[in-house]
């Protein structure tokens, strides 16, 4: 997209105010060069405690409304952010775009093919960007480990896994009482749901839609019994779990995905929420020189570790490959939830709409990584057998426009600003 005037400050509209939707809002609300010009939320309890929160913050009372596309004609609106259900993102990225306001969405897996490349379409149409939130690609570890892939020190990649990894069963199962969308994905739907935060790291890792791509992927699922064993042992406590007795979760509590990219990289992915299990994204990456694993908290190099087959700890090598931007970012006070993550990702996005340039997570991107949902639910319901991964670029990866260089930028390293 051309390059426009510089802005001082953005207007953004934010589209749902659950449990996710409060944290970031808040942490918009903290920044001087957002101003967070409307809200919405179907729940009328939710969109009051919204514009309560913006005019304690700000001193100005926001547009408001439980429905969404009310709020998509607020003069001089930027942006949309939306934290609202998974099965809602699209529509409202679509309808977002449409308006001529840059989309933004929370992550979550896509429930069709179809959905994807409506967002890619849509987006090259209007020529607005379109980002998926996905936080993890700006955590230390990874941006540490995405710097020491820059400098050399894994050579050539061969391998990476990860996973969204943690006990939620108590979530999931009172989530009719809690008004949380996971429950009726979980009684319906078998695949990867959530899996963005680990391939999308790896997928910047793998430079997967500029000089790589994903072409197929086939899934496993287990057996479904956790959570239906969580609902029966907590019954007594909890007695709206009754709405549960008998039901069978579609959901298998472990789902495997094996991903081949076309340079031959493997990628290995791990949904797994429904057993007694701390959390862990299982972050792995291997190379011709070396390995990190989360799991280990730790990394090998055979031409630098000290001794041999011995994991070293990640943090040995944070003072000379730190990521610039975390640098910075320790120096100016970490701030916001997930260690920091979800005030890297605001930023990206506020940023490329000040700037006017595309954002750091495109819409090939966002695309193809909520993409694995359906291709994965589709593999699980064939047995595992493979299927391919579309080419949202259209054979763009091969030869991409030049990345939008700056602070929060996930393909090059680049020196951060003065200011985050």
């Amino acid at each position: 997209m051309t390059k426009k005037i510089q802005k001082k400050s953005v207007n953004l509209a934010v589209i749902g105010n659950s449990e996710r939707g409060r944290m970031m809002l808040d942490l918009l609300l903290e920044m001087e060069d957002v101003n967070v010009v409307a809200v919405a939320e179907c729940y009328e309890d939710r969109l009051k405690d919204a514009v309560e929160r913006v005019v304690k913050a700000k001193g100005t009372k926001p547009a408001a409304s439980t429905n969404y596309q009310d709020i998509l004609t607020v003069k001089g609106l930027d942006g949309v952010f939306t934290p609202s259900s998974w099965t809602s993102h699209v529509q409202i990225c679509l309808d977002a775009m449409n308006a001529g306001v840059y989309a933004a969405t929370e992550v979550g897996g896509a429930t069709s093919i179809q959905q994807c490349w409506e967002l890619v379409r849509t987006s090259e149409r209007t020529g607005i960007p379109c980002m998926l939130m996905e936080n993890c690609c700006y955590g230390r570890e990874e941006m540490t480990v995405l710097n020491m892939i820059s400098k050399g020190l894994f050579g050539e990649l061969v391998h990476a896994e990860g996973g969204y990894r943690h006990d939620l069963r108590d979530e999931v199962c009172l989530g009719h009482i809690n008004r949380h969308y996971r429950l009726d994905n979980y009684l319906n739907r078998n695949g990867d749901v959530y899996p963005t935060h680990d391939v999308g790291p790896i997928c910047k890792y793998l430079n997967v839609n500029r000089g790589n791509r994903m072409i197929s992927l086939c899934s496993m699922a287990s057996k479904s019994c956790g959570m239906e064993a969580w609902a029966a042992e907590h019954l007594a406590e909890k007695p709206a779990l009754a709405e549960l007795q008998g039901k069978d979760f579609a959901l298998g509590d472990v789902v495997v995905t094996n991903i081949k990219c076309a340079h031959g990289e493997t990628i290995t992915l791990f949904h797994d929420t429904s057993l007694p299990r701390p959390y862990s994204r299982c972050n792995l990456l291997q190379g011709t020189k070396g390995i990190w694993s989360e799991e280990k908290r730790g990394v090998y190099f055979p031409a630098l570790s000290k001794k041999p087959h011995t994991w070293e700890p990640l943090e040995k090598y944070f003072a000379k490959y730190e990521h610039p931007l975390w640098k910075k970012f320790r120096s100016y006070g970490v701030r916001g939830g997930h260690g920091g993550m979800d005030f890297l990702v605001l930023r990206g996005f506020v940023e490329a709409i000040k700037k006017q340039t595309q954002t750091p997570i495109d819409v090939y991107d966002t695309a193809a990584w909520m993409a694995i949902t359906a291709l994965s639910e589709e593999s699980v319901a064939m047995g595992g057998h493979p299927v391919a991964i579309p080419d949202f670029t259209n054979g763009k990866w091969i030869k991409r426009e030049p990345v939008v260089e700056g602070t929060y930028c996930l393909e090059k390293v680049c020196r951060p600003a003065k200011e985050l």
